[in-house]
């Protein structure tokens, strides 16, 4: 089992990234690809997933915890990968495990591919474990840059963008910030001062 991948990030689609380990490169599927930086060297924590029909599939995060949540997700029954990396995409890991604790399927339900029913079927099964996960104290690694960047693309999608102006403006954002530690509300200035010159 691989645990982890280090190498330089090639390409990244919406959900795809390919990994350059040196001799090898690496496809994994992503809940977010704009979240992996082009070009520069990675963690990237692994998963592989067994299909009947499709053989394994190779899965990348950013932080243990998305990947202990992508995992928590698939193991609630009738939900596969593809619902997964909707949450963690959509929500994020640590507003998932929210939603769980205090029961919140209107928040769940916001997710694409997920109904009011399915929310509650989630919540009920995942309650006790999520519980569990938070109690261990296993969930603490979610660092503040890749935090930031989880929230600008949310609110960037709540404000009705689209993924090509959103993809558009996190590239500009990461080729051009030249300052090491920024702030939510400065990415967030910024991008919507990109997407505004290009209407």
């Amino acid at each position: 089992m691989v645990d982890y991948f280090v190498g330089v990030v090639t390409e990244a689609s919406d959900q795809e990234v390919v990994v350059d380990l040196g001799m090898v490169g690496v496809t994994l599927q992503v809940p977010c690809g704009q979240l992996f930086e082009k070009d520069k060297q990675l963690k990237i924590y692994s998963h592989m997933h067994w299909n009947a029909e499709n053989g394994p599939s190779l899965f990348g995060f950013l932080t243990p915890t998305d990947r202990l949540v992508f995992r928590i997700v698939i193991g609630c029954s009738g939900i596969g990968p593809k619902i997964a990396l909707a949450i963690l995409a959509d929500l994020g890991a640590q507003n998932f495990l929210t939603a769980i604790t205090t029961g919140d399927d209107a928040l769940l339900s916001k997710v694409n591919g997920i109904g009011k029913k399915k929310a509650e079927q989630i919540i009920v099964q995942l309650k006790h474990k999520v519980a569990q996960v938070l109690q261990s104290g296993t969930v603490v690694d979610v660092t503040q840059d890749i935090t930031h960047w989880t929230d600008l693309l949310q609110a960037l999608q709540s404000l009705n963008y689209s993924r090509v102006e959103i993809n558009r403006a996190m590239d500009y954002l990461k080729k051009n910030t030249t300052i090491k530690e920024v702030s939510f509300d400065y990415l967030l200035r910024q991008a919507l001062s990109f997407l505004s010159k290009q209407m």
